[in-house]
């Protein structure tokens, strides 16, 4: 999982913070390719040479927001996984950090979506990396639940992850923090909705 980069540079955090976050709904609402530095300075209320001297160059600041993004979201998924939960508790919480991670970071999240391109260049070779570590303790969980007898013998294992995460992180594109639900009530939605067709028929 990557670490966190930072520029070369010093500068005071809570700056730095607030062009990434800047930058950030600038990437998502735009595009990151069609975006360029001064549309993120203006928007953070500076000047682009003012900007160099915290980040050289966008594709630094891109950098930091998703793999600051994956690592947060990894090092909860990992918690989940190390807490011995059953199969089913285990779904429950990964998608309950999920929606969490969506309610904390939607800019990264939209831009993660958005722009698998980047995966081509050697700088972002660990968004492949994530992608396929996120699918790995996803698929073996699914596993382990039909193994147990928690989920469904005749359950479809990847497609059940495709549909599982294809409908947690769409909500990227709609879920706004602060309206009609929160980042807890959606997940269990979703978890209601989802889990009866994991789980076996009663006979």
């Amino acid at each position: 999982m990557p670490t966190k980069r930072t520029s070369s540079r010093t500068a005071p955090a809570g700056r730095r913070e607030e062009i990434l976050a800047t930058a950030a709904e600038v990437f998502a609402r735009q595009g990151y390719h069609a975006t360029t530095v001064r549309e993120i300075a203006d928007a953070a209320g500076m000047l682009a040479g003012s900007l160099y001297y915290h980040f050289d160059s966008k594709e630094s600041m891109v950098d930091e927001i998703l793999s600051g993004f994956l690592t947060e979201l990894w090092e909860a998924y990992q918690a989940v996984l190390d807490a011995g939960l059953g199969p089913r508790e285990t779904v429950e919480e990964l998608v309950r950090e999920s929606v969490r991670q969506i309610d904390r970071h939607g800019h990264a999240v939209a831009i993660y979506q958005r722009e698998r391109g980047l995966a081509s260049e050697p700088r972002f070779k660990y968004l492949n990396e994530s992608q396929e570590r996120f699918e790995s303790a996803w698929l073996e969980t699914l596993r382990r639940g039909v193994a147990t007898g928690a989920f469904r013998a005749d359950l479809d294992v990847r497609l059940a992850y495709r549909f599982l995460r294809d409908t947690v992180w769409v909500a990227a594109s709609w879920y706004r923090p602060g309206g009609r639900l929160t980042a807890d009530e959606l997940a269990s939605r979703y978890l209601t909705m989802v889990l009866e067709g994991l789980t076996p028929r009663e006979a």
